[in-house]
């Protein structure tokens, strides 16, 4: 999950009486190619078993790609404009997965099943193998016929404060629940000048507990290249678990945004309920919610209908 000016915690979701879910539909394939979820999901566990780190990757494939124009597949184009190329989604991951799902659904019911509800159904399936929850996921999305690098913009940035997060998911409908995460990994270059030269006086930043700066250090050495990956979730970066939120309560957050979470009152309050910290909820109300959210954050601006196409090969519109 490596980037410069982008979200690189997955991030979960709860929207404030906004909802287009209606115009979507559970089984929507059940007619027209009732064996689309399930080759979704074989797909996704063939490339889960080879690269377990995949999960994480569609999660976050599929929150780029709603951010930007809703949820219309338009972050799979390739393109010198697309958004596909724009700083926030550079080291975005799991094409391939999505390209290898719609391939078998293009030769068994050709010109049905969206790319955009690939990547929908994909993120649910990453989430599930991972031993998170599952859910049902309202499909009948259509594929976006713009893609704009200069658009991305909108999605949040990991060196932004809390406040300017905030005013970001606000203008789609999304509130405080919001700066949490699951798993994934980084590169050293996006954190060295925590490690470093937060202050640009050569100083480290000093909300990072001293045990696990030394870790952080052993990791991404100063003068090193700047490439080597180190897990977002350094306790079960291939699970999905609540770790991440006890990491961030005990200032072991690896992105400065992470730990700004623990700064801010009212992120700090839903980070301690999904630590476990409050009257033993440990996982509990995470894995109750997280559901909900995704559902919600899948239908944000969703193309149906007659909007929209439905994609021959999810890199290029037809």
């Amino acid at each position: 999950m490596e980037a410069t000016l982008m979200v690189l915690h997955l991030l979960l979701i709860l929207v404030m009486g906004f909802s287009v879910e209606s115009q979507l539909q559970t089984g929507f394939y059940s007619s027209s190619c009732p064996k689309a979820e399930a080759i979704i999901r074989a797909t996704v566990e063939s490339h889960f078993k080879m690269d377990p780190t995949i999960a994480a990757g569609l999660l976050r494939l599929h929150f780029h790609d709603c951010f930007v124009q809703g949820c219309d597949g338009s972050v799979l184009i390739i393109g010198p404009s697309a958004e596909r190329n724009a700083p926030q989604n550079l080291g975005l991951r799991g094409f391939e997965v999505i390209d290898d799902a719609k391939s078998q659904l293009e030769s068994l019911c050709p010109g049905v099943v969206s790319c955009a509800d690939i990547l929908a159904l994909a993120a649910r399936d990453a989430v599930d193998l991972s031993d998170g929850p599952s859910w049902s996921v309202p499909t009948g999305r259509r594929d976006g016929r713009i893609s704009l690098s200069s658009q991305a913009t909108s999605l949040p940035s990991p060196l932004e404060s809390i406040t300017a997060q905030r005013q970001k998911f606000a203008a789609k409908g999304l509130d405080d629940h919001d700066l949490v995460t699951l798993v994934g990994q980084t590169e050293c270059r996006f954190i060295k000048y925590r490690l470093y030269n937060f202050t640009a006086t050569g100083n480290s930043d000093p909300t990072i507990k001293q045990s696990f700066l030394a870790q952080l250090q052993a990791v991404c050495p100063k003068d090193g290249d700047g490439l080597n990956r180190i897990a977002l979730d350094r306790d079960s970066q291939n699970k999905f678990d609540v770790s991440y939120f006890k990491n961030v309560r005990d200032g072991n957050g690896v992105l400065e945004s992470d730990q700004r979470l623990w700064d801010d009152a009212a992120t700090r309050n839903i980070v301690q309920k999904y630590g476990g910290t409050f009257r033993g909820l440990l996982g509990f109300r995470f894995d109750f919610e997280f559901p909900k959210a995704m559902v919600q954050m899948s239908s944000i601006e969703v193309k149906t209908g007659t909007q929209g196409e439905i994609r021959k090969v999810c890199s290029k519109f037809n």
